[in-house]
């Protein structure tokens, strides 16, 4: 039965274990995976600018032994002619064995995934979900903290139209004892579908304005810029963009072994003189990202190793 992944609920948490465990397993045995996608090709179509996921997904495919076609830009793909994402599915199926798609609109993956013949990962679907950062956030969180549940989580930044921040919360809330710190201004706090949800699975949440205050008592700050392509109003946007940077100062308020991951790009939410501090790991997130994408890539063309 084929097989997508359009939203982190998409797999179950015993599934996510599994798949955690074979990244694990290709972090610490690269050469044993080297040939397992021999013959097989990836599709990237991104229709919105990406660094890291893109580049972590060829980056997948190629240490798989795998091939790698697609597009970077909307401009450079037949959308700019008029072309629909299912008539472009159904073009880059007849090419491809798995495809990864990134779009500017809520919902895009979805339409792909409904006239694909191949499996369909969501690589960002607007302000609405992004499973793959998820994934990569709590690989990272696990391989570092050595478990999942128990965890007091800042998320600290654009709540509001941050696909990351919904896409993390809703997973992490399936593990027991996690508590969430939402800081924001009141401008940009979470959807309300996002509180309904943990009001649901009765998930500790408490909604603050101050960093300063709410660092002390984390086990996990998330941070995440200001994104300037997600307001309407450039007011707004210059307005809000600086309300938070981590810096040394801020720092030194939190726990020692408490970690900060931030999904990047960074523009100056977090100080540069943070890079340095042990606690800061969002470039070895970075890295934990292709390793999940290759386990994703595996668990959805079916290959077993």
């Amino acid at each position: 039965m084929l097989r997508h992944l359009l939203n982190p609920m998409d797999f179950s948490v015993e599934e996510l274990d599994r798949l955690m465990d074979l990244a694990g397993d290709i972090e610490r045995n690269p050469d044993k995976y080297a040939h397992a996608c021999d013959r097989k090709t990836l599709a990237t179509c991104f229709y919105e600018p990406s660094t890291r996921t893109r580049l972590s997904f060829e980056g997948a495919m190629y240490h798989l032994g795998g091939h790698v076609l697609g597009f970077s830009s909307a401009d450079s793909s037949s959308a700019a002619k008029g072309e629909s994402v299912s008539d472009t599915m159904r073009v880059i199926s007849c090419y491809a064995d798995i495809a990864a798609i990134r779009h500017p609109k809520e919902g895009a993956a979805l339409v792909a995934s409904m006239k694909s013949t191949i499996p369909v990962i969501n690589a960002g679907d607007g302000g609405h979900q992004h499973p793959t950062q998820t994934l990569t956030d709590l690989l990272t969180i696990r391989s570092l903290k050595g478990h999942l549940d128990n965890l007091t989580i800042g998320l600290c930044g654009d709540l509001k139209f941050g696909r990351t921040v919904h896409s993390l919360i809703e997973a992490l809330s399936r593990y027991e004892g996690v508590r969430f710190l939402l800081i924001s201004p009141p401008e940009l706090r979470v959807p309300s579908y996002i509180r309904e949800h943990l009001d649901k699975t009765g998930h500790y949440y408490e909604e603050v304005q101050s960093l300063d205050d709410a660092i002390t008592s984390l086990d996990i700050l998330y941070m995440t810029r200001v994104q300037k392509e997600r307001f309407f109003n450039e007011e707004d946007y210059i307005r809000m963009k600086d309300f938070y940077i981590l810096n040394k100062a801020k720092m030194a308020l939190a726990k020692e072994d408490m970690l900060v991951l931030h999904p990047l790009p960074r523009v100056n939410e977090i100080s540069v003189e943070v890079d340095d501090d042990p606690r800061a790991v969002y470039f070895q997130q970075a890295q934990y990202g292709m390793y999940i994408r290759m386990a994703l890539i595996l668990t959805l063309l079916e290959l077993e190793v």
